[in-house]
């Protein structure tokens, strides 16, 4: 879940500098991130209706005290969905014509959903993941990634592969590497690095550094 969490908290930030530094009236780049907006968001609500159809249903049962917890983790949910409707809207709104006083609330609102993504996914490994480790079980957990990797559409699987990659420290990277079939390894190797960094140079050009 840590690796999953990286990958939100690196986007949400992205998103928020790279329409922040699109010029005024150029709708060409607009469409581009506004499309990147959306693979985001799909992915953000996959992973927290996993979490609140699959995880949370499971954990309840056993943490009796703790329950407060994670039910406020799904309130919390219900709260960044309000928060990415209004991203939603601005976002539409900017596409059309790139106006920079509308890029500027876009990325005003971007910023305020990276402040609130990044408190939440904090208190969840925080508080909630040691409750996972305690009494959620292998194949529990691994029913929560399965139903992650599912609703991932084929043509996409080399870029999620990468994105959660990207900023893996060398040794978990490997790790994660080695758990994949080796079919999906071989993928990886020979189109997806490839798919993955021409997907990057074009949503983020010269923050590709970043």
């Amino acid at each position: 879940m840590t690796m999953i969490h990286r990958v939100f908290r690196r986007e949400s930030r992205l998103l928020a500098e790279l329409v922040q530094d699109v010029a005024s009236s150029d709708t060409t780049r607009a469409g581009i991130l506004a499309e990147h907006w959306r693979e985001y968001s799909v992915g953000l609500h996959a992973h927290h209706t996993g979490e609140d159809e699959m995880l949370w249903p499971v954990l309840l049962p056993h943490i009796d005290l703790d329950a407060e917890q994670v039910l406020a983790m799904e309130a919390q949910h219900h709260e960044l969905s309000a928060g990415m409707d209004e991203v939603r809207v601005l976002m539409d709104r900017w596409r059309a014509h790139a106006l920079s006083s509308d890029r500027d609330e876009l990325a005003e609102a971007l910023r305020r959903h990276h402040r609130q993504l990044s408190a939440h996914l904090d208190e969840e490994e925080r508080v909630v993941m040691p409750l996972v480790v305690r009494h959620v079980n292998e194949s529990q957990w691994r029913a929560v990634g399965e139903r992650g990797l599912a609703e991932t559409p084929r043509n996409r699987l080399m870029i999620s592969l990468g994105a959660i990659l990207e900023d893996c420290p060398a040794e978990e990277r490997r790790e994660f590497l080695g758990r994949l079939p080796l079919a999906a390894r071989v993928m990886w190797k020979i189109l997806g690095e490839r798919q993955y960094r021409r997907e990057t140079l074009r949503i983020r050009g010269r923050h590709l550094s970043a």
